[in-house]
């Protein structure tokens, strides 16, 4: 074909440049550029694709083996060489390692650099097919999650489960679900999240995936520990460990240890916590596992100097006591609220006008208060005080009850370096 010649296929072509969906151009210059330089291109377009397989599989490795610097670089070099449509659930595999790397480097600019780029990647994908499948369906989803938008990610991600079953596409099915249970998860919706995991458990006893066995171990373990079930909690981290070192993948050993720490924090056990999160600290390059080591180095304040009398944790309604151990708050609103009171104010006296206003939000009656008061008080002593010791906590005086000041007290403080973000919920865990 003589294009020299031919002004009207040229106009046409720069209207579809301008103005058309890229297929219809690409289609016209083919027929334009002959069979040699069609096969040209093609032969290019191949060679960039097995360039790019080379740069993935690299950076997959480096994932794994926590060099998180090498792996952006490798799979930053393969968005350039994909070739689109072909390599459409590539490129967003792609873009879904770049967020977790930019997420743990705390890397804010990447971070909405590389999520506006899978929004934008994933409106033209949409804009151009009229018949998507359920890998589509999930990374939208997915991409939902990054912005924190839960209840709008789980209606792509169910999209997903139920497609991903009517194509008999096991691979997709077990990632959708696991990210259905993560984010009922974030949602603090712990039982549906157990029951999606369950399902997934039997998924992967035929699809054999051993990161996402890791994953799937990793968040049981967390939900378990937010139900307060140690017991199961550790079984999964250890299952998560094991998994993971059979894949040879280092990048969570960090993210188990500290797991398992918190859990031993919230049996009590400061002082093992502590030797876990010394372990986890020592054991990652902090200066790229920068999310963690300040989850880390939080955990560590919390629970240094655990040679302290009471740990007082007001999120998660839990009171340690030096010998009783970990004391169960969760129903008793009012005893949590009178030794928060007392306990913030060692050696100040609260007489009962003062609890009256304080703890009920009342003006004092002796007819309403007085047994009320006394009762309250005697029943926290029960909880907090060991049994066959004097009582050393909470000091009866003329002027009424006071903490006492000889007491060593700390205050949990949450670790909500997550929450500083608008991707706090993504881990590297997460399957991509």
């Amino acid at each position: 074909m003589n294009i020299e010649n031919d002004n009207e296929l040229i106009n046409t072509l720069s209207s579809l440049k301008d103005g058309k969906d890229g297929s219809e151009f690409m289609e016209i210059k083919t027929e334009m550029m002959g069979d040699d330089d069609a096969d040209t291109k093609i032969m290019e377009e191949r060679r960039n694709q097995e360039v790019a397989q080379g740069h993935y599989k690299l950076a997959k490795i480096y994932y794994d083996k926590s060099d998180l610097l090498l792996a952006e670089k490798h799979f930053t070099s393969t968005l350039d060489l994909w070739v689109y449509p072909q390599d459409t659930f590539f490129i967003f595999k792609v873009y879904g390692f770049l967020v977790r790397i930019a997420s743990e480097l705390l890397d804010d600019e990447k971070i909405e650099r590389y999520i506006t780029q899978s929004e934008n990647f994933v409106k033209k994908v949409s804009f151009a097919n009229t018949n998507l499948c359920a890998e589509h369906f999930y990374n939208e989803g997915v991409i939902k999650t990054y912005r924190g938008s839960f209840q709008e990610a789980l209606s792509f991600l169910n999209i997903s489960y139920k497609k991903s079953q009517e194509e008999n596409n096991p691979e997709v099915l077990a990632k959708s679900t696991y990210a259905l249970a993560s984010t009922h998860f974030q949602l603090k919706d712990f039982q549906t999240a157990i029951r999606y995991l369950d399902q997934l458990a039997e998924v992967l006893n035929i699809l054999k995936k051993n990161y996402l066995f890791g994953s799937m171990h990793l968040l049981y373990a967390n939900l378990y520990a937010e139900l307060n079930d140690y017991h199961n909690a550790l079984i999964h981290y250890k299952l998560a460990n094991q998994t993971l070192q059979e894949k040879a993948c280092w990048n969570l050993f960090g993210r188990i240890l500290l797991g398992e720490g918190i859990v031993y924090k919230k049996m009590g056990e400061f002082n093992k916590a502590l030797l876990y999160f010394d372990l986890a600290i020592n054991s990652i390059n902090k200066n790229i596992f920068r999310k963690l080591a300040t989850l880390l180095n939080n955990e560590i304040t919390d629970v240094n100097g655990s040679d302290v009398d009471l740990v007082l944790d007001r999120t998660n309604r839990m009171i340690y006591e030096k010998k009783l151990g970990p004391i169960d708050f969760k129903h008793r609103f009012v005893l949590l609220e009178i030794l928060f009171l007392l306990a913030q104010n060692p050696g100040r006296f609260f007489d009962k006008e003062e609890l009256a206003r304080s703890i009920w939000k009342d003006e004092y009656n002796p007819l309403i208060h007085d047994k009320l008061i006394y009762t309250s008080v005697s029943r926290l002593r029960k909880l907090i005080e060991p049994k066959k010791q004097k009582r050393k906590y909470i000091i009866r005086g003329k002027d009424g009850y006071t903490f006492d000041t000889k007491i060593k007290v700390r205050f949990h403080k949450d670790n909500e370096v997550d929450k500083n973000s608008n991707v706090y919920a993504i881990e590297l865990s997460s399957p991509v």
